[in-house]
């Protein structure tokens, strides 16, 4: 009797690594990356992208089936690759789109490493020394922002959203500790400030808490909370008998850069404990995800200044340095590598100041009857996700093992000289102005304007003045036309790509101020790449001009 599997089992197993050392077979393993590779770099150009612009046919995608026979490796390498053409190149210096570094080759080898040998965290039985490194990236990134290593932390998780929700979750336990057993009995809020990530919604919806449980406070021009706000709306929700679950202090907004008073914010919260004698302590979770990495400045002596940044620069790293180094005042801390750590994704971890804090999440012994029966480390018994990947651990570790506080200081410092400079020149003309001018992170958000604009004013009025709705509305779409050509010209391998964001702030009558917003955060970015980011906004003013001159006109081209 014929048995033609045995003829397909033995023509896949070469497309599998070998189990034993086989030098033919393995030798083969490397060369199919090395061109994988080889076919990737082949659709570099002078563009920030690879390949070209690809329009996305999401109905053909749904048609697609799975075949009847097996393909060869290297088909589905080819096929893989071309899915990639399109892809912005997040390293090149002219892509200054979001908060998407490039990752370094060591991270990017700590994320390859783990995907050939598949360790999962749910324990060390299944990780080993990955495990370790796990614990090790913990203590290292808990050392910088000031946790206690032998009292502190933590767990790598599947993204920024993931460490708030392990945050919030903690907090309900200390709020209601009866919740994980009998459900919500009683609401329970999170609060946050109005500049907060929009994930704190998705926290309160997915824990059941509701979207209606949660309090944003209004925030300063700067881009932080209010405390007087915070003060007034935490005693009002303590004495109504409400629960507070968590308070989300933002550590660096997605947008601005915004970074809250946290130690304003801790100091709020115990005097209220205080004075309302409240059995438990609401937990603040720092959402650090984009502001941890300026932990590295904590120590740093601005006034020797021993890596000779220019003085804006060394300024623009105190003023975020002044608000970090209180980041070991919260009781946790969301860290995102693959943001300010030049990690590939997912590389994301919440670092708790109590280490007991992890216990209140975690199942009972009889629930799990069919794992953990060796070791001493079993995250499965309080992480959310039973598996996790070694890869977020081992990218992370490999960074903090490359940089040193050193080489962090040196990156995240080039990359706001780089902003600095920005906005240097965006200062310098009159047709633009710079909206977060007192945040002092790689991110800058601007707008543009037509000619004829008093900049000095202008702005202040558009954002106070319900009068000035309409002239609002007018600049807000003519940045948009700005955003689209900047945008097409980049496509074409020209300018710079940048992104936009709909609402900066809404002014004080309720409308979205629309901002364009360069991140530069490519250690290969120069001078020659910020002065590129005006000249592709001249060129994009110089077409609507000539559009508007030439079409009669008044507003901007949609």
């Amino acid at each position: 009797m014929t048995q033609p599997y045995k003829d397909l089992v033995a023509q896949l197993r070469t497309a599998f690594p070998a189990p034993v050392s086989d030098r033919m077979h393995d030798a083969y393993f490397v060369f199919s990356f090395l061109r994988a590779l080889d076919q990737l770099d082949a659709l570099k150009s002078v563009a920030p992208m690879l390949g070209v612009p690809v329009t996305l046919d999401y109905d053909a995608a749904r048609q697609q089936q799975v075949a009847d026979a097996p393909s060869s490796l290297e088909a589905v390498t080819a096929d893989l690759v071309r899915h990639f053409s399109g892809m912005f190149i997040w390293g090149h210096p002219r892509a200054q789109i979001n908060v998407v570094p490039s990752p370094t080759i060591p991270s990017i080898i700590g994320g390859l490493l783990p995907s050939i040998y598949n360790p999962n965290l749910v324990s060390e039985e299944t990780s080993q020394q990955i495990a370790l490194a796990e614990v090790e990236a913990i203590a290292m990134t808990g050392s910088l922002i000031g946790y206690d290593p032998a009292t502190s932390d933590g767990v790598f998780t599947f993204g920024g959203t993931g460490t708030m929700l392990y945050g919030a979750k903690i907090g309900l336990d200390k709020a209601l500790p009866d919740a994980r057993r009998q459900g919500l009995r009683e609401p329970a809020v999170v609060i946050c400030s109005d500049q907060a990530h929009y994930a704190c919604l998705m926290i309160v919806n997915w824990l059941g808490l509701g979207e209606e449980q949660l309090v944003r406070v209004p925030t300063t021009e700067d881009n932080q909370i209010r405390l007087d706000a915070f003060e007034q709306t935490l005693k009002r929700i303590v004495v109504s008998g409400q629960r507070v679950a968590c308070i989300m202090a933002t550590m660096g907004t997605t947008d601005a850069f915004g970074l809250d008073d946290l130690a304003g914010m801790v100091k709020v919260r115990d005097a209220v404990v205080r004075e309302h004698r409240l059995d438990y302590t609401p937990h603040i979770h720092a959402d650090a995800v984009i502001g941890w990495a300026w932990s590295v400045f904590n120590d740093y002596d601005p006034d020797r200044n021993p890596l000779g940044f220019r003085h804006r620069t060394v300024r623009a790293l105190a003023g975020t340095a002044r608000r970090i180094r209180h980041l070991r005042l919260a009781d946790s801390v969301g860290v995102d590598f693959h943001k300010t750590g030049f990690a590939p994704y997912v590389s994301s971890a919440v670092l708790v100041k109590d280490g007991r804090d992890l216990e209140r999440l975690a199942h009972r012994s009889e629930d799990t009857p069919y794992i953990f029966q060796s070791g001493t480390r079993h995250p499965g018994r309080f992480t959310l996700e039973t598996t996790r990947a070694g890869t977020g651990p081992l990218a992370a570790l490999a960074n903090l093992r490359l940089f040193g506080r050193q080489g962090l200081q040196a990156l995240l410092g080039h990359v706001v000289s780089m902003a600095e400079e920005l906005r240097e020149q965006l200062d310098g003309h009159a047709s633009t102005t710079v909206l977060n001018s007192e945040n002092f992170g790689p991110v800058t958000l601007f707008r543009v304007y037509p000619d004829g604009v008093d900049t000095f004013s202008v702005p202040e009025q558009e954002r106070t003045d319900p009068a000035c709705r309409a002239q609002l509305l007018a600049h807000n779409e003519y940045n948009r036309r700005i955003f689209e050509l900047v945008q097409a010209d980049a496509l074409q391998g020209q300018g710079v790509v940048i992104s936009m964001t709909d609402c900066y702030r809404k002014t004080t009558y309720g409308e979205p101020i629309v901002a364009l917003k360069s991140y530069i955060l490519s250690p290969f970015s120069d001078d020659q790449h910020v002065s590129a980011v005006l000249e592709s906004i001249w060129k994009a003013r110089a077409a609507l001009t000539l559009w508007q001159a030439t079409t009669g006109a008044r507003g901007p081209a949609v």
